[in-house]
């Protein structure tokens, strides 16, 4: 009998939204619902395992960890992509990597909470009235007519610029391979400029792979470039937005505020100052946390054991 474990099931709702029973012949299946930071704790906790079901990202699995894992044998990740992962090392060390499907829907829809959320002052507001603070303290911007500028027109840039056009704004794109034909097909205007867009927008929302090309994509310069009353929102990776530049310039007003979903230590330590600048809407990346979502990874996990209990692994990334 092999065992499985699933890691970072945060609300604890892995075996709920799938049928782990198609396993119980030949796999025993628990999952963990705390996050484990500290190596030492984390092999401690793992090392027994065969298989492994991790969240996206929440828990790295670079050389160092792989190496200390010798009984492993299969890693399901959620997502066909998944950056925290040495899939070098793990060839070498002959454990298989599957993935699963992962809707855009989910981190579309978190897209535009943030937006809305931002635009409206909705978690100040809400707060004032749960707390007894003044009744209407803010005054809400306007978004038909205002300029989406979205960085990235893949899947979710996609599916975000048609949201922005049915609230009637103007919806700009750049990404370093976007061309005229593709902004066209997608009814946007392609910015010239990574540095065009950034002057031209109201609301500012990254949908970029992170990778060598958008690591620090956002830096100083770049978030200077952005109007005071802009805002800026990030779904994507946080390292694509240099972080002490992003502190610096919500703290000293170059932006009018940002919407964050992702942070580049997670979860986010409790002395951040996205934790406590008031002009930051933060959410502990929620982007693809939904329940169709979670029915899809989880659901595509059984099978990705199953297939590789049958000799014949199926969806393998690297």
């Amino acid at each position: 009998m092999r065992t499985c474990l699933i890691l970072d099931d945060y609300q604890q709702a892995a075996l709920a939204l799938a049928d782990w029973t198609r396993l119980a012949d030949h796999v025993a299946v628990s999952a963990i619902a705390e996050h484990i930071p500290d190596a030492d704790a984390l092999v401690a906790r793992i090392a027994q395992a065969e298989i492994l079901v991790i969240m996206r990202e929440r828990t790295p699995f670079p050389a160092a960890l792989l190496e200390r894992l010798p009984r492993l044998q299969l890693l399901v990740t959620s997502g066909m992509r998944n950056l925290a992962i040495d899939l070098a090392a793990a060839r070498a060390r002959n454990v298989v990597v599957c993935g699963t499907d992962s809707s855009p829907t989910p981190p579309t829809e978190l897209t535009w909470a943030l937006i809305l959320g931002l635009a409206r002052h909705v978690a100040s507001e809400g707060r004032a009235m749960r707390e007894g603070g003044p009744w209407q303290s803010t005054i809400g911007t306007d978004l038909a007519g205002a300029t989406l500028g979205i960085l990235g027109l893949g899947k979710i840039g996609t599916r975000v610029a048609q949201i922005g056009r049915s609230f009637g704004m103007r919806v700009i794109a750049w990404s370093p391979n976007l061309d005229e034909a593709r902004a066209a097909a997608a009814g946007v205007e392609r910015a010239a400029s990574k540095e065009a867009l950034l002057e031209a927008s109201d609301v500012v929302t990254i949908h970029l792979v992170l990778g060598d090309r958008t690591r620090g994509l956002l830096g100083p310069a770049e978030l200077r470039r952005m109007r005071r009353d802009a805002f800026l929102v990030n779904t994507s990776r946080a390292p694509i937005i240099d972080q002490d530049a992003l502190v610096r310039a919500l703290d000293e007003g170059w932006i009018a505020g940002a919407g964050l979903d992702v942070f580049e230590t997670e979860p986010l330590p409790a002395d951040s100052p996205f934790r406590r600048l008031p002009n930051v809407l933060a959410l502990p990346h929620l982007g693809y946390v939904s329940r169709n979502n979670y029915r899809t990874f989880f659901t595509q996990a059984v099978e990705d054991i199953e297939a590789w209990l049958a000799g014949a692994p199926i969806r393998q990334l690297g």
